[in-house]
């Protein structure tokens, strides 16, 4: 039963699905989680505070399926800085803009909000916050150019609170933000999915994030705007 326990929790579904039937040990393993997380997001925050900004940043801006990647060697550009922690939600990147913007990048790619939909939060919630999160942005730093990247799509069968078709409609307000700010919207639930919307296989282990071979398509995608 533990390593049940910590296989759920690990690959991020959401407390309340099993809080009404959760042992104590379960309860207290959950918990130990959530203030893991938080510790990470804040080691991370000011891990990043306190390192140097530079001309010409590049920043890749999310949760894990950002953090995870080492994004520096992928494009082998040194340009660019991972701005992902694991766990991370779009209160907790608008709780971190500051240091993003402070350096006026050239260019920042932001994925946020399957976290949001674990965490319970509605469809509405995150597109108001994600509006919150490009005006900061704008508004601190006017000449980096914004690049809007799609939630993936998750197996949903597995996790349940990040349903595709919440991740969908989303998906269509991200776009609709694109276009009233004149940003770069970039479809990577499409490039991902298979029929069924559901991840595809062949580029997740989990059904949540990204192998090698997911990260390597996710490059392709959009290794033309790096360029430009």
């Amino acid at each position: 039963m533990k390593n049940l326990t910590v296989l759920l929790i690990l690959i991020g579904l959401s407390s309340q699905i099993f809080a009404q039937n959760m042992t104590k040990e379960q309860t207290e393993a959950l918990e130990a989680w959530n203030k893991a997380l938080k510790a990470y997001y804040y080691h991370k925050k000011e891990h990043f505070e306190s390192l140097p900004n530079t001309k010409n940043e590049i920043i890749f801006l999310g949760n894990s399926i950002t953090d995870n990647c080492e994004w520096v060697e992928l494009f082998s550009n040194p340009n660019i800085k991972n701005r992902g922690i694991g766990g991370d939600d779009t209160d907790g990147i608008l709780g971190r803009l500051n240091e993003v913007t402070e350096s006026n990048p050239s260019k920042i790619f932001i994925m946020i909000g399957t976290n949001d939909l674990a965490y319970s939060k509605s469809v509405e919630y995150v597109v108001e916050n994600y509006k919150k999160i490009i005006d900061k942005i704008m508004q601190s730093t006017p000449s980096t150019k914004i690049y809007i990247q799609s939630i993936i799509p998750t197996d949903d069968a597995i996790h349940i609170t990040r349903k595709n078709s919440d991740i969908i409609m989303i998906n269509n307000q991200l776009k609709l933000i694109a276009e009233q700010n004149e940003l770069t919207y970039i479809d990577l639930f499409s490039v991902f999915k298979l029929d069924s919307n559901r991840l595809n296989p062949e580029y997740s282990f989990d059904g949540l994030h990204l192998n090698g071979k997911g990260y390597l398509l996710w490059k392709k995608e959009i290794e033309k705007y790096l360029i430009n």
